[in-house]
Order: structure tokens, then C-alpha cells, then sequence
């Protein structure tokens, strides 16, 4: 069951409360009101306010529930009181805090800590600075700055201590001493002082002199009792006087401010609010230095992607690019071994157990960040010796995966006292001691943090690489021969047209149009697979006869065209020769001939004009006899 330390039912001590009800009487006081303000707690019961208080006061409680500022100065007898008026349910809510006199020095210096404050711009000198400035204004011994993790334990990040204490910094806290529901609550109340560990609480009555209990929310109350769990607690750590701030970013608690003092200690209302306000300045202020480093770290993160990409665009092995090209994926996650397995085949890096493979079938496609597979997944840890952390990304396609893998790493983390039974009195009970305890922890690597997003992100890069490489392969598939694994006939097209538009700046084009004799012989006497041998070897010597920036394309059945750019009707003659000489030798034990005709390109040419009158001249060399070339 949760403590109800929202509505205790009891205040602190050092000053009085009073709830007013919709008619403006007085419908609950707390029983030290005598002691406090000097009036009994039940001869106010039932009053109304207006026979109390002046008009000029009840005015000014107007005025702060419609949002004006508190405190509300007023004396009562012979001693002034910073009284703070809220809203409660129904009720308004009076606390009375005994005033102290404000000669400005207070306001001056707190405006002088946060103009300090603002000038740093490192996130070590802005913790250092600040419990430096805290402590120097409240006074307190001790002044903390805790840092919560994404864990929800505790770090003391800085630390302003009275000569001869213990020090704290760099002492963690298990998430255990502050319970989800006080989380919240320091997120719904910026400021808690609690001035005496020692001194009772305070029960609130009504006016039948029955204990208020749960009925009255007082999580906006500045004099809201403490949890006596949380009393021992402090007690245990030698605290008589607390004062803690809350450190916010995005509605969530990331750290918090907590000055303690070995004997009761207590500061004015007007001074904690304005360390609310240096607290909250200060945590804009750290929030935006971290958020700084966090979009530097990512714009060199996209960098080091940026390149990676280019790599892959340019590469034939793309686990050869990724794994050993002047760029790596260790530029943007370092580990002690990579593997990266694309189409099945597998690149690796660094320590790689043989077994890697395994790590696909168990993670079935999944994405996994872990520091300990001994943790969560031990099957994969039996089979991978020296692995203690992996990220693991499924890539392209199915069993295909990048995956990195760190060693061992041992550590030790320092903690806020002894956390096993031995340093409780009961299992429920706060720790006895604070002293620094020292937890081992083995089977973990460093953890991976951002580095599993800028992963995630490098894989779909990749897979987005191999998509485009699939797609390219595709569409070169459209522009080339299935068997010779030339350029086809739509491919030879737009090149011709491209040449052609270059003709008209006076560059010649010239066109082979080479077709081989008696070809449907080869195929009705040997067979088609024959034949398909007989068209790739010569798709193979036209290639090697032609010259490097000539386009040799198989357009049809047994017809080859030779596109020359940059080639007179002379030089044209030359290939063809080259052409026929290439064709003498046997191919599949026979003799293969060709008919070839030869054309120059007009400036004012069409492709399918230059084309047509290729192919006359081959029909021209056919009808002299095969085997030769023609005009």
C-alpha cells in the first residue's frame, strides 16, 4: 500500500495552517495555530476570515488566486509572517511562515548567481558553479546535485561540503530511495524544505476536532509533512534540515538540488522561490548544452553515414565497403568485432566467434541493443566466447544481418551506502549507512547508448542501398541481352540518338550493321545451345575487335550492330575488316561468316535513317556473294 504523502493529514512545525471553505470560514486548522499565530486553533474553527483578517490582506489573497505572486507579508500580534495562499479541492489554503527581515541582500545575490551561471558553457563548470552559489546562499553544510539516469537511479555529479564531511561526489543512489510516486510529486512541487527531522508533525482538525486524514491535498503545501520513512532516512544520514530543488526537462524529473544541514536550518519563502527560479534557469541551461552536443554528435554521426553511402554506391562488395573501406561503420559504432552478412555471404571485422550465424537465427529479424547476452539471451552467450554485448540490425534480405559485438568490459559502481539487507534494520527500513559500498559487475560490456539509433539509422541505409542496387540491376537488365550480355536493342537506340545529337556538332557516327551467314543452318544442324555458344563468342570477338567507346549490341536473333562514335566511313572499313579477321577461326568446330554493312551518319540523320541504311548495305553484301562488307 502507497503512503499517502500527498494528503498526510499533518503539517511540519514551523508554521500554521488554515483552510477556508466557499462561505470564507474557517473550515481547518492545524493545532499549533496558538503557538504560531497566536490564535487557538478551535476558537478559529467556524469563523469566518473576514473577522480575523483585515480587508486589505483578504484582498490580497484575492489577488494571488488569480495569479498574483505570493508571499502575502502580514503581522500578526507582534511578529510578521510571510503568509501563501493556494487552492486545495474547495479550499483555499492560508500557510503562515514566521518572516524573517529582507534587507535585498538575498535578491541581489541570487541575481548575481544566475548572471554567473549564465556565462559558463561547459556542462562540468555550470554543476560546479551551481552548488558553489546554492550553498553560499542558503548556508546549508551540504549541497548535492544529482543527475538521474534513464535507469531512474541517482549520481552525485557535484558536490559543495563543510570542511571535515564525507564526500558524495560520484556516489550513485538506487532508483528504490525516491518511489514513483515522490517523483511525481517533486515534479508537481518545484521547492521542498523540511526544517527538522526531530520535531513531530502537526495534525490538521476540523471544526467537529476531528483529524482532517486523507481528505485535504497538500502536494502544493510548503509545510506538508514528511513520510517518517523518509525522516529516518535523513536521520540515518546525519541531516537534522533539508531544502531540495527539482531540476525538469520535458515534464520529467532529470536531477535535483538537495542542500542538508546537520542541524535545523530553515530559509524564507522569497529566497526559495528564487533558488526555484535559479534551478529551473539552470536546467533550461543544461538541457540546452547537452542538447548541443547530443545534434553535434548526430550531424557528424550523418557525416560519417554520408560517406558510408558513397562508399556503397561506388563499391562492387558492399560488406567490403562497410568493414574495410577508408571509412567504416566503426567510425560511427565502435565494438571489438563487426560481421556483416549480405546475399549470404559474410565480411568480418575484429573478434568474431565462428558460431556468429546463430545470432540471426535466435534475434529472427529482430533489431537487439544489449550489454549482457549472459542477461538477455543466454543461448546466444553459450555460443559466443568472448561476446558480452551485441547490436544486431537485419539488413536486406531474409538472414541477412550487421551486427557488432563489444568484450567484457569490468566495472565498478560506487553506491550511496551498502544496498544489501545488511545495511537495514528491516526490510522496509532506509539504509543505516552511507558510506561508499562498491558493487562489482561482470558480464557486461559498455553500453551502447546512441550508438544503437545511429545503427539503426546505418541500416537503413544499407538496406536502402541494396534496394537501389537491386532496382539498377533491374533496370540494366531491361537494356541488355539475356544471353551475350550486351547492350540490346532499345539500349543501342538511345545511344545512337545521343550520338547523333553529337554529330551535330560535326563528330562522326558511323554504324556496323553485322549479320551472320547461314546462322538458322547452325541451329537446324546442331541444335539451339549450339547456336546460343556461337552467338556469345562472337558477341565476345565483335567486343574485343571493336574499340573501348564503341556500343556493340546484339539487336536480333543472329544480327549484331557496331555503333562507332568519332569514326569516318575510312575508319569504319578498318573495324569491319577487323570484324571479318576476328570471325575466321572455327567456333564450335565451324567456320562463321558475316555480312556486313557499313554507314556514316548525316548531320540532318535520324536514328532509324542511319539504321535502315546499315542494314541496306548489309542486305548489299549479302547479295555479293557473303562474307564480306559493303556501303
Amino acid at each position: 500500500m502507497l503512503e499517502p504523502i500527498r494528503t498526510p493529514g499533518t503539517i511540519q512545525p514551523h508554521g500554521a495552517l488554515l483552510g477556508l471553505d466557499d462561505s470564507g470560514s474557517v473550515a481547518l486548522a492545524s493545532e499549533n495555530c496558538a503557538e504560531i499565530i497566536g490564535m487557538d486553533a478551535a476558537a478559529l474553527l467556524g469563523r469566518a476570515a473576514t473577522e480575523i483578517f483585515d480587508p486589505l490582506f483578504l484582498s490580497r489573497v484575492t489577488s494571488v488566486l488569480a495569479g498574483a505572486a505570493n508571499p502575502i507579508r502580514l503581522r500578526l500580534g507582534d511578529a510578521d509572517f510571510d503568509a501563501i495562499a493556494h487552492r486545495s479541492g474547495d479550499l483555499v489554503i492560508l500557510e503562515f511562515e514566521p518572516a524573517k527581515p529582507d534587507d535585498g541582500h538575498s535578491s541581489a545575490a541570487l541575481y548575481s548567481a544566475i548572471h554567473r551561471l549564465a556565462r559558463l558553457d561547459t556542462v562540468d563548470d555550470v554543476r560546479k558553479e551551481l552548488v558553489c552559489e546554492v550553498r553560499e546562499l542558503t548556508g546549508f553544510d551540504r549541497v548535492l546535485l544529482y543527475k538521474f539516469h534513464d535507469d531512474d537511479h541517482g549520481e552525485v555529479v557535484a558536490e559543495e561540503v563543510a570542511e571535515g564531511m564525507e564526500p558524495y561526489l560520484g556516489l550513485h543512489f538506487p532508483a528504490s530511495d525516491i518511489p514513483a510516486q515522490a517523483r511525481q510529486l517533486y515534479i508537481t512541487k518545484l521547492s521542498r524544505a523540511i526544517v527538522s527531522t526531530e520535531t513531530p508533525a502537526v495534525p490538521l482538525v476540523t471544526h467537529e476536532g476531528a483529524p482532517v486524514g486523507a481528505a485535504i491535498d497538500l502536494s502544493e503545501a510548503e509545510l506538508r509533512a514528511v513520510s517518517p520513512y523518509h525522516l529516518q532516512f535523513m536521520r540515518n544520514m546525519g541531516q537534522a534540515s533539508t531544502l531540495s530543488f527539482s531540476l525538469i526537462r520535458d515534464g520529467k524529473l532529470i536531477g535535483m538540488i538537495t542542500c542538508a544541514h546537520r542541524t535545523e536550518r530553515w530559509i524564507p519563502f522569497l529566497l526559495r522561490r528564487g533558488l526555484e527560479i535559479l534551478a529551473n534557469q539552470t536546467a533550461l541551461q543544461l538541457s540546452s548544452m547537452l542538447e548541443i552536443a547530443r545534434l553535434t554528435r548526430d550531424m557528424e554521426a550523418r557525416r560519417i553515414r554520408a560517406r558510408l553511402e558513397v562508399q556503397l554506391e561506388r563499391a562492387t562488395d558492399l560488406g567490403v565497403a562497410l568493414l574495410h573501406g577508408e571509412t567504416t561503420v566503426l567510425d560511427l559504432v565502435p565494438a571489438d568485432g563487426v560481421a556483416v552478412r549480405i546475399d549470404g555471404k559474410l565480411t568480418t571485422w575484429g573478434t568474431v566467434p565462428r558460431a556468429i550465424d546463430r545470432i540471426a537465427e535466435v534475434l529472427d529479424g529482430h533489431v537487439v541493443a544489449t550489454d549482457s547476452l549472459l542477461r538477455d539471451f543466454p543461448e546466444l552467450a553459450a555460443v559466443l566466447p568472448k561476446v558480452a554485448g551485441a547490436l544486431v540490425l537485419p539488413i536486406g534480405g531474409a538472414g541477412d544481418y550487421l551486427a557488432f559485438m563489444r568484450r567484457e568490459v569490468a566495472q565498478t559502481v560506487e553506491w550511496l551506502g551498502d544496498l544489501t539487507q545488511a545495511n537495514r534494520a528491516d526490510p522496509l527500513s532506509p539504509r543505516v549507512s552511507f558510506s561508499a559500498w562498491t558493487q562489482s559487475v561482470s558480464g557486461t560490456s559498455l553500453p551502447w547508448g546512441e550508438a544503437a539509433d545511429f545503427a539503426e539509422e546505418l541500416g537503413r541505409d544499407i538496406g536502402a542501398a541494396l534496394l537501389g542496387r537491386a532496382e539498377s540491376e533491374l533496370a540494366a537488365l531491361a537494356l541488355r541481352d539475356p544471353l551475350t550480355g550486351l547492350p540490346n536493342r532499345r539500349l543501342l537506340m538511345e545511344r545512337l540518338e545521343h550520338a547523333l545529337t553529337r554529330s551535330v556538332r560535326e563528330v562522326d557516327v558511323s554504324l556496323l550493321f553485322v549479320d551472320i551467314d547461314n546462322f538458322k543452318h547452325i541451329n537446324d544442324s546442331a541444335g539451339h545451345e549450339v547456336g546460343d555458344e556461337v552467338l556469345v563468342e562472337i558477341g565476345a570477338r565483335l567486343s574485343a575487335v571493336a574499340r573501348s567507346h564503341d556500343t556493340v549490341a546484339r539487336f536480333g536473333g543472329d544480327e549484331f550492330v557496331v555503333l562507332c562514335e568519332d569514326a569516318s566511313l575510312e575508319e569504319a572499313d578498318t573495324i569491319a575488316a577487323r570484324i571479318a579477321e576476328a570471325l575466321m577461326e572455327p567456333i564450335a568446330g565451324r567456320i562463321i561468316t558475316a555480312s556486313i554493312g557499313v554507314a556514316a551518319a548525316s548531320q540532318a540523320s535520324t536514328a532509324a535513317h542511319v539504321l535502315q541504311k546499315a542494314d541496306s548495305a548489309m542486305y548489299r553484301a549479302k547479295a555479293g556473294g557473303r562474307n564480306r562488307a559493303s556501303r
